[in-house]
């Protein structure tokens, strides 16, 4: 008798309360075989980040990076590290 077949026999002796809880339980491993398979590139598709602030009104312009930019990159490379 396989694996399946003994868990379908097994499933119909119990109470419909504990087939339902038994269907929970495959469900969260189903759930946390899904989180542990690495995820391909390939299937993954790049999303705008601009999604991620669009409700909270912020707004980051060229200006605003060019100044960001300089501030880092003004004391590199550091005389103390050299």
């Amino acid at each position: 008798m396989s694996q399946e077949e003994l868990l379908l026999e097994r499933w119909r002796t119990l109470s419909p309360t504990k087939q339902q809880q038994l269907l929970s339980i495959a469900e969260q491993f189903a759930i946390a075989d899904h989180a542990q398979r690495p995820m391909l590139a390939s299937s993954v598709g790049r999303r705008s980040l601009q999604g991620l602030w669009a409700n909270l009104g912020i707004d980051i312009t060229e200006q605003d990076l060019r100044d960001v930019r300089q501030e880092m990159w003004s004391e590199f490379p550091r005389e103390d590290l050299l």
